[in-house]
């Protein structure tokens, strides 16, 4: 199947938080888009009124409740869901699909698959075949074969905003990243590929963990020098751990490892960086989690990555360190003493 094949279809995003539809908007400069809404007054308010969470909607973005609708009229699917949802919304979509759509996922967290009665909260550790990356979940879930993943410096509000950013397409199928370009590259918007889809998604999982810490940094007043040696350390965990989970070094080295790591640990519009500031500036978890109105998937990612880490025998410091500030009482303050004190003689041995 070609673009030109298809030229004349909509395209179909998959969830209408903020970046499901900055993204349907990207997508309507080029083609025509359906945007898929959980609830049914969502997708009203939005054909209606033309606005969705304080963004405007393109004239070429439509609105449905329908995944039967979107995937009969929609080749190509980009699914936005939060990871916690995502596996059941392709049970709900999977009887709709045919070997011949394609899926681009713009998720940033794991699935994990656990053994029955048991919580991830119950589990000691996690070995790599239970956690999954969002593109193993379409597959395992679905007859689709062609899968690619969106990753990068993606921030909704500032791409909401015309502002320069970039994304990567990345995918095992050449006709899937070329088809992402085509269809997301404009001229505020710069599209890379990269075929190691499994690095990519486990890069963008991971640099929400040091997003989090980053917060806490600023939350304590802390300045660029003590940011800029947590995110080289961070960047260094994430290889560590990323190679263990299957990853290629090079995806950690790119616009959705580095590029992703230093927007996200350097902007207050990061939900995962303002978890961390407000935790720094004494308010609990669960509280913070409370307000946000959409989900800050690195509290679940240092839970699956602390226990990773500790299957894998993987010396993984600021992940730990914050998994004990978020799941067991440890101050901000105490996390960071151990961290700087903590002897480091080696700054990069992975090359």
């Amino acid at each position: 199947m070609t673009l030109s094949s298809t030229s004349d279809k909509p395209v179909g995003v998959i969830g209408a938080g903020n970046f499901g539809t900055v993204i349907a908007n990207i997508l309507a400069i080029n083609r025509p888009v359906i945007l898929y809404a959980r609830d049914p007054l969502v997708a009203r308010h939005i054909n209606e009124k033309r606005e969705n969470r304080g963004h405007s909607i393109h004239a070429q973005v439509e609105a449905t409740h329908d995944l039967a609708l979107l995937a009969r009229e929609c080749d190509v699917i980009f699914p936005m869901v939060p990871s916690a949802h995502f596996r059941t919304m392709m049970k709900q979509l999977s009887p709709h699909l045919h070997p011949y759509h394609i899926l681009i996922h713009g998720t940033k967290g794991f699935d994990i698959t656990l053994p029955p009665g048991e919580t991830l909260d119950s589990v000691p550790k996690l070995s790599r075949q239970q956690v999954k990356t969002m593109s193993e979940v379409i597959q395992e879930e679905s007859v689709v074969v062609r899968v690619g993943c969106l990753a990068g410096p993606n921030l909704a509000r500032e791409l909401a905003q015309r502002q320069p950013g970039a994304t990567v397409v990345a995918s095992h199928f050449n006709e899937v990243i070329q088809l992402g370009k085509r269809l997301l590259r404009n001229d505020r918007f710069q599209v890379y590929e990269n075929n190691d889809i499994v690095g990519v998604e486990i890069a963008g999982v991971l640099k929400n963990i040091i997003a989090i810490a980053s917060g806490a940094l600023s939350g304590l007043g802390y300045g660029e020098n003590a940011k800029g040696l947590l995110i080289s350390r961070g960047a260094v965990e994430m290889v560590y751990l990323g190679r263990a989970l299957g990853g290629d070094l090079k995806a950690f080295l790119g616009v959705a490892g580095i590029g992703d790591l230093v927007t996200t640990c350097n902007s207050p519009m990061s939900r995962n960086f303002t978890v961390g500031y407000r935790l720094a500036k004494g308010e609990k978890l669960d509280d913070i989690l409370a307000e946000m109105t959409e989900v800050a998937e690195g509290v679940t990612t240092v839970k699956i990555a602390k226990k990773c880490a500790d299957h894998y025998k993987i010396r993984a410091l600021i992940t730990d360190r914050l998994y004990r500030v978020l799941f067991e009482g440890m101050t901000v303050e105490e996390a960071l003493e151990f961290l700087m004190r903590y002897p480091l003689n080696v700054d990069i041995d992975f090359l």
